[in-house]
């Protein structure tokens, strides 16, 4: 080697700085040896490979193009630099500048002409080999002089240097295509020499493949640059389908074949990794599935079966047939079937493997690893999962039936040691290497295609991948037959990432699949087929988690199970599915792969997280630990139960007794037998936390008997526990002191990432009694957590750690959930800790909102906004005060997260002050400052105009600080400008296109300041814009729920000069007559339920306003309800008056308006008796000629609306 011959053979003058040391005599009385001094002599950190590179770097660059000994001068210099290896795994002191590189070989380009192939050979070897092993990012004018030598040299040069050439070309294009794009019409343009090497016509598989390389290497694309122009993807897109359309050329060896497929199979995930999918309609994606599929099978033995040539998405609904089998069982026993091997029984079959106890040497382990097979000691029976409906329901692939010798596991098939010669058994071991590989990439495309795809067109072909039949006929081939049967781990692993991808996101579409009900018998509904799909998947990938020995499969079984488990409706399906589950995953959590016991957390987490609170899920926890009729150990037997604790272990079993146990589950008792029994699952996420492991059997956690265990399963445990208290708190409440108890432990820990989850386990908890202590949720008091362990609880945390937490500037987000864990006190429980206490995390707080980290400040600033409403705070004037001044400053902040948090705060701040109003009186107003006040409103008048996030809370702001002025306040010069500019800002959100959020709480606000008595509605020139927007929003805005705010609003003012003149009064009346009669105009169906809701405020506006109305205001009126438009409004009010349409409008949005437009009472004799006594005042009323003809009219339209409900 090149490194060898540098060390007996020196450079010149080497041996000239080497230190001569004196001969030493060996003996006990020898001076011992100490090293030199740093300053005498100091040895060349320099590698062998960079000393080689930078001499024949410096010989290169002192070449010319006119040397008589070029052509010797260039061979030698090239054999040297070749001989050297500079992968730095190789020798991690290769220390190579980039741009050394790149000088290099532009300068070597130059040298070589095109005519010197073998010097031309050398130089695309020397380039590839520098590029790769370095890892260069080159510059743009390297690669220019590289990729335009060698696109020469393809065309000038002899074939039999083309494959060291295009070699070359691909390294340089690596990552590089779009900025190759003045070559790349030579490239790939209608004759592009790319195009050629990779066509179907080339016979030479070696061109074939390298030429596809080079053109996947310039599709890739590296994060953060530009994708490659759509024009050259798309033709790259086109060249790897066909070439992984097209059958295997005749007399081609399978194994060449294989690496041009790799080659394809690489080049068009480069094309779909990184965008959305660009190449074509349904036909082009189904041909690209239907490609895919059938490479998914490459090579997998006895597989023999007609492929179509595109898949077509299924149609929905379905299928007519008959009614759907009832699913078998699981098969009990791991044994294979005696008959499955029969018919493509191979000689070699005759010798199988022992059962063993499952463990396996670290060499057994990494077996597989490239793609060979792996033997696996537990192996269940093959999943007959139904029928052979694939992909539209018409596939080819159920025209043959697979031999029975693919149905059984194929690791599990041994050859014997005589059936081939050594060389024939390590060429069928390459080629079974590469058949895994273009498996492997088969997947990692569709990986791609699933990543790319929209996810809605992407669901028709589910079940081109994921059998919906229910056991029984022949198994399909999907994505779970390579799972449980094919021979290589990582195909494996690959295609339960590819499950994970299609399961990710698709809650919406499974929502609708639903088996409880009795299956109909003339046609399989479309929900029960994605039923039925969902339990394939969970009896599959249950065999998978018996069967799978590779730990890292092992852990994307588990990964793949807790995706099912988060998207699947389980509330609309039989109970069941997630008792399997859990008593089947609980083995491993005592797994020795610590990866293993991570996911294994991260299911148990979706199990208690999806559609909590499951009656199932309640079921299972409460059940005690000894009835979770799981085994004690995996199938694998990975570990034996080395967490042995007081409270955490099972007696010792008999493996009779282990066998009984696993294949006779116990039926799960009912929550009344299992009340007194502790949570299982709590308390052994509280052990992985704070206990420390007994058996160190990871290797990361080895050098100490109280090691606990690693932080990534300690974090996952405190994931859990949190969805555990957030889902089912009734449950997790009796656990108030342990749960204290962990999170203060984590607190007090040094690494950020537990304190934080410790910080949030807290929040949970406490959000989770505040929840329980609001009386809409209507928990009985003897259900909830009494307030005096409350007050003990946050006692006891609020002088632990926390503290220190709240104090951590180095980490900010620690900080921020910090300030959040605040917020969730108890506010009955705040009231009756110690002064100190509250005074603490008021000071604290008040503190936090100056430190410049976004998080920390908005997180305050979000507390103190909580604490506001507390009624033992509200009412003290200094902290509302201290609270104001502090939200004015965060409003200024240059961050929106901490603008839009203070805005909310804000919004709160000014709740507090309407029920201080309300309930202290005029005291609080008068003790507050007028001046505070005033920059309140101004600085709401200013947020109103910031973003939708802002905005939204920033017009709350106003309307309630409106609501709140005093007369003696809107008087003075001071107040009058913002005053005007407040409703202004407010009428222009109402006016404006923001969203429909903001516009409905700009209509509330404006409803809230009218209340207002002493604002100054009759006469301020700003009060026709409030009415005319009020009046056009209620008419034209697209969004019911805006028009029921503006109703609403345009119903509160409680006299008639409100209203303004006549005409003003008139201009309100037409608009909230005209939206009544629009009231069931509209084209979305979302709108369309709130309809009712819309019709029963603008009905309490209308008799709202005729029970003030005035003599003045009676021809409109009598014009209004004399003609058509008071036929109309005659139907409504009689639906209003009777309570017709009550609930089944809008939910509690009539509450709502109800409560804005005065508090009338929703019962039908109550709004009978308004309306009478509203035709007793008009009859009154003095009015004369057309006045009074007018108000006869009214009369009379109210007195046959009375007449009407009271016949009814």
């Amino acid at each position: 080697m090149a490194a060898q011959a540098g060390l007996s053979a020196p450079a010149p003058g080497r041996r000239g700085v080497l230190p001569s040391f004196p001969p030493v005599a060996l003996s006990a009385e020898a001076v011992p040896f100490t090293p030199m001094s740093g300053d005498s002599w100091q040895p060349d950190s320099s590698s062998d490979a960079e000393k080689q590179f930078s001499r024949c770097a410096a010989k290169l660059r002192a070449l010319r193009a006119d040397s008589g000994q070029l052509r010797e001068e260039l061979n030698l210099l090239f054999d040297q630099l070749l001989s050297e290896n500079y992968n730095k795994t190789f020798d991690p002191s290769i220390n190579i500048q980039p741009e050394d590189v790149c000088s290099l070989l532009k300068h070597v380009s130059c040298l070589v002409p095109l005519s010197q192939e073998h010097l031309v050979i050398k130089l695309c070897q020397l380039s590839h080999r520098l590029l790769n092993q370095l890892k260069v990012i080159m510059d743009e004018q390297t690669l220019d002089v590289l990729v335009n030598y060698t696109a020469s040299a393809l065309k000038v040069c002899s074939s039999w240097t083309h494959s060291d050439v295009l070699l070359a070309l691909s390294t340089a294009v690596y990552g590089n295509g779009p900025h190759c794009h003045q070559h790349l019409d030579d490239l790939l343009g209608d004759d592009g020499v790319l195009l050629q090497y990779s066509s179907l016509s080339q016979p030479n598989m070696e061109l074939r493949r390298v030429a596809l390389t080079c053109m996947a290497n310039i599709c890739l694309r590296i994060p953060g640059q530009p994708p490659l122009d759509d024009q050259y993807r798309s033709v790259c897109f086109r060249v790897f389908l066909k070439t992984l359309q097209s059958p295997k050329p005749p007399n081609t060896d399978e194994l060449f074949y294989c690496l041009v497929i790799q080659a394809a199979l690489k080049g068009l995930q480069c094309c779909l990794s990184g965008g959305k999918w660009k190449f074509g309609g349904g036909e082009e994606l189904g041909s690209v599935l239907a490609v895919l599929k059938r490479l998914m099978f490459q090579g997998a033995p006895g597989v023999s079966v007609e492929w179509p040539a595109v898949l077509y998405p299924a149609p929905l609904p379905q299928y007519e047939g008959p009614a759907a089998p009832k699913p078998a069982e699981p098969p009990k026993s791991s044994e294979p079937p005696k008959d499955a091997a029969g018919p493509g029984k191979s000689s070699g079959n005759k010798k199988r493997k022992s059962k063993g106890k499952g463990k396996k040497t670290k060499s057994e382990e990494s077996r597989g690893d490239d793609g060979e097979e792996e033997d696996r000691d537990t192996v269940p029976a093959f999943p007959r999962a139904g029928g052979a409906r694939e992909g539209g329901r018409g596939e080819g692939e159920a025209l043959t039936k697979p031999s029975a010798s693919f149905l059984y596991p194929s690791w599990k098939r041994n050859s014997s040691d005589s059936e081939f010669s050594d060389p024939e058994g390590n060429a069928q071991s390459k080629l079974r290497l590469n058949h895994a590989r273009v498996r492997q990439g088969a997947l990692h495309c569709l990986l791609a295609v699933v990543k790319a795809v929209e996810r809605r067109t992407l669901y028709g072909y589910w079940s081109s991948f994921i059998p919906d039949s229910p056991i029984g006929g022949l198994p399909p081939l999907t994505l779970l037959t390579i799972v449980l049967k094919d021979p290589s781990p990582k195909v494996r692993l690959c295609a339960l990432q590819v499950l994970c991808a299609m399961l990710d996101g698709s809650r919406q579409f499974l929502a609708v699949a639903e088996d409880t009900a009795s299956p109909r018998t003339s046609y399989t509904p479309f929900s029960f087929t994605l039923a039925t799909a969902i339990r394939e998947l969970h009896r599959a990938l249950s065999l998978a988690l018996l069967a799978e020995t590779s730990p890292q499969t092992l852990t994307q079984v588990i990964k793949c199970l807790a995706y099912l488990v988060a998207n699947a409706p389980y509330h609309r399906l039989r109970p069941g599915l997630l008792t399997l589950l859990w008593k089947q995953i609980r083995p491993y959590v005592r797994h020795r792969d610590v990866n293993v016991r991570v996911s294994v957390l991260t299911l148990y987490g979706a199990l208690v997280t999806t559609q909590a609170p499951l009656p199932e899920v309640q079921l299972l926890l409460r059940q005690p630990e000894d009835s979770s009729g799981g085994s004690s150990s995996t199938p694998q037997d990975s570990a034996l139960s080395w967490r042995q604790r007081d409270g955490m272990s099972s007696p010792p079993r008999t493996p009779s007794q282990r066998s009984s146990r696993t294949h006779s589950p116990r039926v799960p008792r009912t929550p009344a037998e299992g009340d007194g029994a502790p949570m299982w699952l709590l308390q052994l996420c509280v052990s992985l936390v704070t206990q420390p492991r007994e058996d160190q059997s990871d290797s990361e956690g080895a050098g100490g008997s109280t090691a606990l265990e690693p932080p990534p399963v300690r974090l996952e445990a405190l994931q859990v526990l949190s969805h555990l208290v957030r889902g089912y708190f009734s449950l997790s409440q009796a656990y108030l002191c342990e749960i204290g108890q962990v999170s203060a432990r984590c607190l007090g820990e040094t690494d950020p990432s537990l304190q934080l989850h410790g910080a949030k386990l807290l929040e949970e908890f406490g959000t989770g009694i505040i929840q329980q202590y609001r009386a809409e949720n209507n928990v009985p008091e003897s259900s909830r957590v009494p307030i005096n362990q409350v007050v003990q609880f946050w006692s006891e945390v609020l002088s632990g750690p926390l503290n220190g937490a709240l104090q951590n500037e180095q980490h900010p987000t620690l900080q921020a959930s910090a300030c959040d864990t605040l917020s969730s006190i108890l506010p009955q429980a705040f009231a009756q800790l110690p002064d100190k206490t509250q005074l603490m995390c008021i000071t604290v707080l008040l503190g936090l909102t100056y430190i410049e980290n976004y998080l920390v400040k908005t997180a305050a600033v979000r507390a103190l906004g909580i604490y506001v409403l507390f009624p033992c705070l509200r009412e003290d004037v200094m902290f509302v005060a201290d609270t104001a001044n502090t939200v004015l400053a965060a409003l200024d902040d240059r961050s929106t997260n901490v603008r839009a948090k203070a805005a909310w705060s804000l919004g709160n701040l000014t709740d507090t002050l309407i029920v201080n109003m309300e309930s202290v009186g005029v005291d609080f107003q008068e003790e507050f400052s007028d001046m505070l006040l005033l920059k309140m409103l101004q600085a709401a008048t200013r947020a109103a105009a910031d973003k939708d996030r802002v905005k939204s809370n920033a017009v709350r702001a106003l309307g309630n600080l409106l609501h709140f002025l005093r007369e003696s306040q809107m008087t003075r010069s001071a107040f009058q400008r913002p005053l005007e500019d407040a409703v202004r800002a407010l009428v222009k959100t109402v006016q404006s296109e923001a969203t429909m959020k903001v516009r409905w709480n700009a209509c509330y606000a404006l409803g809230n300041a009218f209340r207002n008595p002493a604002l100054p509605l009759d006469s301020a020139p700003w009060s026709h814009d409030a009415f005319a927007a009020l009046c056009h929003v209620v008419t034209s805005c697209k969004n019911f729920k805006v028009r029921i705010k503006s109703a609403a609003a345009l119903a509160v003012p409680a006299h008639r000069n409100c209203y303004g003149d006549a005409k003003r009064f008139s201009c309100v009346w037409h608009s909230l007559a005209t939206a009544l009669e629009n009231s069931e105009d509209t084209n979305d169906f979302l709108e369309y339920r709130y309809s009712a809701s819309l019709r029963h405020t603008l009905s309490q506006a209308l008799l709202h306003l005729l029970s003030f109305s005035q003599s003045q205001d009676m021809p409109a009126l009598g014009a209004s309800l004399d003609s058509e438009e008071g036929s109309g409004i005659r139907q409504y009010l009689i639906k209003y008056l009777r309570a017709e349409e009550g609930a089944g409008g809008g939910g509690g949005e009539e509450t709502e308006g109800e409560k804005d437009a005065g508090g009338n009472s929703c019962h039908p004799q109550q709004r009978i008796g308004g309306l009478q006594q509203t035709v007793i005042r008009l009859k009154g009323l003095k009015a004369e000629g057309e006045e009074e003809r007018s108000k006869e009219v009214v009369v009379l339209f109210l007195e046959d609306l009375l007449k009407t409900c009271e016949e009814a």
